[in-house]
């Protein structure tokens, strides 16, 4: 059978003069979509393939552990294969995913957090927990040690964030997108974004100086480089 007949969504934009990326990009979102729909068991495993290393890189930067971030991550994809039929092609489908994940990590750890706070705290990362490693691989031995020893460091400290600042600052600073990304993910003006990533990085480093831990690598996008409050997206 004809591919355009089994997803008619991806045959019309296919077929429209010189449709833009995102545009092409947003026909195959919402066929696999509707083949998740059909039951078509390889859209979603696809999805999985596309957006695990998100999907669970966010989960460990929003809980700082990676044993939550584990188990936040498997119900993250539950969520995902029980709506994703439902998906529109508003947003990218990555947009969708990073606001489920969000969305689910701010319900699961506000409430941990508040059960924490009724009886005793906890470190956000255990001893010999590893935490999101940052680590170049040319170093020798002692200043890997030294970098992973920051990122644990680091990882807590992101944790302690307050949640519309951790989910800001991460976003941009370790997952790298752009301040219209994160606006559409959020759903909030750009100038929130802004603020919140400024004031983000200053409780962040705050906390590190607190820690005796302060860097210069906050603030900073993958890759080397540093994104100054001021710069636009």
């Amino acid at each position: 059978m004809n591919a355009a007949n089994l997803y008619p969504v991806a045959a019309v934009i296919a077929d429209s003069a010189t449709p833009s990326t995102a545009d092409a990009q947003r026909a195959l979102d919402l066929e696999l979509a509707q083949r998740h729909r059909w039951g078509d068991d390889a859209a979603f495993e696809e999805l999985y393939e596309r957006f695990s290393g998100l999907v669970y890189n966010l989960c460990l930067r929003m809980a700082g552990e990676r044993e939550l971030a584990s188990d936040l991550a498997q119900e993250i994809f539950l969520r995902i294969f029980r709506h994703l039929g439902r998906f529109e092609g508003r947003a990218s489908l990555k947009t969708w995913v990073t606001q489920v994940t969000l969305n689910h990590c701010r319900s699961r750890l506000g409430r941990r957090h508040r059960r924490r706070q009724r009886f005793r705290p906890q470190p956000l990362v255990e001893e010999g927990e590893e935490g999101v490693e940052l680590v170049d691989e040319g170093r020798d031995p002692e200043q890997r040690a030294a970098a992973a020893e920051e990122s644990r460091q680091v990882a807590a400290a992101v944790a302690q964030l307050p949640s519309p600042y951790r989910e800001a600052v991460v976003l941009c600073d370790l997952e790298g997108m752009s301040y219209q990304q994160i606006a559409e993910i959020l759903e909030v003006r750009i100038g929130t974004v802004r603020s919140r990533i400024a004031r983000g990085r200053t409780r962040l480093r705050a906390i590190l100086e607190k820690s005796e831990l302060a860097t210069g690598t906050i603030g900073q996008r993958p890759g080397g480089g540093t994104r100054s409050r001021g710069e636009k997206a």
